[in-house]
């Protein structure tokens, strides 16, 4: 198969060029919700791990800790997020979804997967599923957790 004139030829820019698309793209999405995909990712994190703490949450997605108090202070502020005193450690907080979570995080599985369908529109099922494990090699071989997303480390 021959490549568009112009087309880089590199995987790891093509991996850039598409990687950004679908993060903004994903991003405009989810815009209506008032959430942005690391608030989802926290999110998705509680709907699996009710309790855990944020020092937990932090080294889960791979984000410094300040960084995490302040998606959560967000998510709070949404009625989304609970904080609650442990009840064996007085000196930590347990992270736990809000009832309100549970709706919109119905809301985003729905954009979530009419985002997949329409990022691999052009692919037939067997190449999406080849490209999700390809895809699933690469992240793994360069330690990238499954719950990590770039936008953790942002200020």
């Amino acid at each position: 198969m021959t490549r568009p004139p112009g087309r880089p030829s590199g995987a790891a820019l093509l991996l850039s060029q598409v990687g950004a698309h679908v993060a903004a793209e994903f991003a405009r999405r989810l815009a209506p919700l008032d959430l942005t995909p690391p608030h989802v990712g926290i999110l998705r994190v509680l709907a699996f791990r009710p309790g855990i703490s944020q020092q937990e949450l932090a080294a889960a997605i791979g984000a410094v800790p300040s960084r995490v108090v302040k998606l959560l202070d967000e998510l709070a502020d949404r009625g989304l997020v609970e904080r609650r005193r442990s009840p064996t450690d007085r000196r930590l907080h347990e992270l736990h979804l809000a009832p309100e979570a549970t709706e919109r995080l119905a809301e985003v599985r729905q954009i979530a997967a009419e985002h997949d369908r329409a990022v691999t529109a052009g692919l037939t099922a067997a190449e999406r599923g080849t490209l999700v494990e390809l895809l699933g090699k690469i992240a793994a071989e360069h330690g990238i957790a499954a719950s990590g997303h770039p936008g953790y480390r942002a200020p």
